[in-house]
């Protein structure tokens, strides 16, 4: 039964191409947002909390700070509406998935550059 899931998922999902990007990355999210009978673009940018999951099912968290709140807004990489990933800034941290990024205001929320391509 689970190959014949991953085999539909090979055959019938298309696969996007987005640049490589890991948690403590800083990224853009283009995605299409429909109001009544209109489409337009919107972006999301903040720092990537962690990506989940394999194949289809992969998702990634991204968190923002809009004034002093802390948005945060999983995108799963198959979504339809996704439009592209812009990575802005390489971050450099140790873990895979960054919740204590969540508790950190002012200075400590900084995340030191990376030199990795």
């Amino acid at each position: 039964m689970e190959s014949l899931v991953k085999f539909v998922q090979d055959e019938f999902v298309t696969k996007k191409d987005f640049p490589e990007f890991s948690a403590g990355d800083t990224v853009t999210v283009y995605y299409e947002i429909k109001e009544g009978n209109k489409t337009r673009t919107q972006f999301f940018r903040g720092v990537v909390i962690q990506r989940r999951g394999t194949g289809t099912s992969e998702t990634f968290t991204i968190r923002k700070m809009s004034g002093i709140i802390g948005v945060e807004r999983i995108f799963p990489v198959n979504m339809p509406a996704l439009q592209k990933v812009e990575v802005n800034k390489r971050g450099s941290v140790r873990r895979a998935r960054i919740y204590y990024f969540r508790g950190l205001t002012g200075k400590k929320a900084r995340i030191k550059e990376s030199i990795r391509r």
